[in-house]
């Protein structure tokens, strides 16, 4: 059977594209581009063939299967789908409308909450983060000190269980903050709520030895600490939102006293404690660099520079957006830090592969390679500058439409009287 063309996506629905039973799914091959695999050197006029989901070849030789659906892809480009890795995307529509929001809930330790139970696939911030090359995130809850569990997402999907990737792939900690005003008092009150996290861990690991070692039905089952537990044995990653220089290295002494396997997010202050960092090996989830500095008295470009300079000290970096509105521009967060010393292509990687690494998702996402998940993004340019298109998108190896809220507003209003 001779293969196929297959050109424009924008009129198919989003959601019915990537919602396909795996018994219709098809299969695709993007031929003629310029594949940034990042696995390797680019492949000049590669060919990338995905089945079920999956890429099952990629090279400058590959044959088109028969019966393939083709897309000619000569003078464009071939990225994998960018990820952005901590945000609130399905969890919040509308900030000032308190029944669109579900990201908080009530009392400061709910390890045994999870993200994903709460996510939204209709949200319409979903589509318009989708559009600018974002095919999956991770979305965390907030809130509290222990805010909850956060799950990796395709960016499209009926419902939970089609966009699930890992439900469960971080536990979010919000590290106390300290008053300054008092200072005594606010000390106190700081030292307070560090002694309450110790104390639930160590509930969790005595938990954990009732539950191997007691006797069957005699341990009260306790949903908060049997969710710590995979978190004290060191096999659930911990996401600390730290900022502050004092607040990162008692992050990290606490992590090493309980032995946790922790991301540092947020690291304003990070510049400060590299060397910490790099020794105990610690990466870090950074804030939007598109922002002013933290203090009056810091360097106008310190959200532009802080990048290249954890990366020039061997630090593992990522750029987030913390948020839903705002998820789109997670591409100019990572392009803000290339005229400020931070390689492109290791900006290019802190917003695919190294966030796939960091959250242990990199046997599946991050690069384009054999028999990982077809979420890749086909572009007209470097889809780190304001002026790409991304023409073509695929999502769980699944063509998916660009068409958002966005586009449908500048249409109107562009046509209007």
């Amino acid at each position: 059977m001779k293969a196929r063309k297959y050109f424009a996506l924008g009129f198919i629905p989003a959601l019915l594209l990537a919602a396909l039973p795996a018994a219709a799914q098809q299969t695709y091959a993007i031929q003629g581009a310029k594949i940034y695999t990042l696995a390797g050197p680019p492949i000049e006029n590669g060919t990338v063939v995905i089945r079920d989901g999956k890429i099952v070849a990629v090279g400058a030789d590959v044959s088109v299967p028969s019966g393939a659906e083709v897309i000619d892809a000569a003078g464009l480009q071939v990225y994998p789908g960018l990820f952005d890795p901590l945000s609130r995307l399905g969890l919040t529509e509308v900030g000032a409308v308190r029944a669109t929001v579900d990201t908080t809930e009530l009392g400061r330790y709910n390890p045994h909450l999870k993200a994903a139970t709460a996510v939204h696939p209709a949200s319409e911030h979903i589509p318009v983060t989708r559009a600018n090359g974002i095919t999956h995130a991770l979305t965390a809850p907030r809130g509290g000190v222990i805010s909850g569990q956060a799950a990796v997402i395709h960016l499209a999907g009926w419902t939970i269980e089609e966009m699930a990737i890992e439900t469960s792939v971080a536990m979010i900690l919000n590290w106390p903050g300290i008053q300054t005003q008092p200072f005594t008092k606010g000390k106190t009150e700081y030292d307070k709520r560090v002694v309450e996290l110790e104390d639930w861990m160590e509930a969790a690991r005595h938990y954990a030895q009732a539950a191997e070692k007691g006797a069957a039905g005699k341990v009260e089952r306790d949903l908060k600490l049997e969710a710590l537990v995979p978190v004290v044995q060191g096999k659930l990653l911990v996401i600390v939102m730290a900022s502050s220089k004092r607040a990162i290295e008692d992050a990290v002494a606490f992590a090493g006293k309980n032995n946790l396997k922790i991301i540092i997010a947020g690291g304003t202050d990070a510049w400060k404690v590299k060397d910490l960092l790099k020794e105990k090996n610690i990466p870090v989830i950074l804030a939007r660099t598109q922002r002013l500095p933290a203090r009056e008295d810091q360097p106008y470009d310190r959200p532009f520079s802080l990048p290249g300079e954890l990366h020039a000290a061997g630090i593992k970096i990522a750029f987030a957006t913390f948020d839903a509105a705002h998820a789109r521009t997670l591409p100019y967060e990572a392009a803000n830090a290339v005229p400020h010393g931070l390689p492109w292509e290791e900006a290019l990687k802190a917003v695919t592969l190294y966030p796939a690494q960091m959250l242990g998702v990199d046997d599946r996402l991050g690069t384009i390679e054999v028999g990982k998940l077809a979420n890749l993004i086909v572009t007209d340019g470097d889809p780190l500058e304001i002026q790409t298109e991304v023409r073509y998108l695929f999502i769980n190896g699944q063509p998916t439409s660009t068409d958002n809220k966005h586009r449908r507003l500048y249409k109107k209003y562009l046509a209007r009287p």
